[in-house]
C-alpha cells in the first residue's frame, strides 16, 4: 500500500486510539540514526523469500500453539507477529521472517527473536510512539533487520502498511506479493484484553479485510 492510500487510514486509526503522529515521527528517527550499512537487509532479499510462495501469518493469540500443531508448517513460508516468534520458535520453527515492535514482549520472547534473527529470520522492527526504549535498548542487539514506521517512510525507515504487529505481516506478505495468505493464532474478540487493545484488535480486523485477504 502506497503511502498516499495509507495515510488518510494512519490518521483515522490516531484519532480513534488517541495516539500521536509526532511521536511516531520521533521514533522513526531514533531507529533511522540506529541504521548502518552491515545491519540492514535489503528488500530484494525479503521480496525473494516472499514472492509467489503460500505464506502463513501467525498472530499471537492464546490459541496459536494449538493450532500450530496442526497445521503442516513446511508447506508454508512463515510470517510471524511479535511474540508469536517465540510460540514457534518453542516449537522447533523458526519463521522466515518476523514483525515486532518489541513491544509488550517479555524478556524472553524478545531473546528468541534475537535468536530467530541470528537463525536466518528476517527481522522488520518497527518504530513507534510508544516503545522507544526497547529500541534503544534491543536493536543493537539485532544482527540485521529492515526498519518500519507506520507514518510516512523516508530513507531506509519503510511503510508497507498496516498498524499492529498481526496486519502489518499481512501488509507485507501482500506487498512483497505471496502466492496466497493464510491466518493463523488470530482472535479479534478476545475478552480478556484491555479497551485499547480491543480497539487495535477492531483495527486489525478492518485492516486485514482491507488488505483483500
Amino acid at each position: 500500500m502506497d503511502f498516499a492510500t495509507w495515510e488518510p487510514i494512519y490518521e483515522e486509526i490516531l484519532e480513534d486510539l488517541g495516539f500521536d503522529r509526532e511521536g511516531d515521527e520521533e521514533a522513526a528517527r531514533l531507529l533511522s540514526g540506529m541504521l548502518t550499512g552491515k545491519n540492514t537487509v535489503s528488500l530484494s532479499e525479503l521480496k525473494d523469500v516472499i514472492s509467489g510462495k503460500p505464506v502463513l501469518v501467525c498472530g499471537n493469540a492464546p490459541g496459536l500453539r494449538a493450532e500450530l500443531l496442526k497445521t503442516d508448517l513446511s508447506a508454508f513460508v512463515i510470517i510471524a507477529a511479535d511474540g508469536a516468534a517465540a510460540v514457534l520458535t518453542a516449537i522447533g520453527r523458526v519463521p522466515e521472517v518476523i514483525c515486532t515492535d518489541l513491544d509488550g514482549n517479555s524478556e524472553d520472547d524478545i531473546e528468541k527473536e534475537i535468536f530467530d534473527c541470528e537463525q536466518g529470520s528476517i527481522v522488520l522492527i518497527h518504530a513507534h510512539g510508544d516503545n522507544m526504549d526497547k529500541l534503544e535498548k534491543y536493536v543493537p542487539r539485532f544482527r540485521r533487520f529492515i526498519a518500519t514506521t507506520q507514518a510516512k517512510p523516508f530513507d531506509k525507515i519503510f511503510n508497507f502498511g498496516g498498524f499492529s504487529d498481526g496486519d502489518r505481516c499481512v501488509f507485507v506478505a501482500r506487498y512483497f506479493e505471496a502466492k496466497c495468505i493464510r491466518l493463523t493464532g488470530f482472535d479479534f474478540e478476545d475478552p480478556l484484553v484491555n479497551p485499547v487493545k480491543k480497539k487495535k484488535l477492531k483495527w486489525a480486523r478492518k485492516l486485514i479485510e482491507i488488505s483483500g485477504i
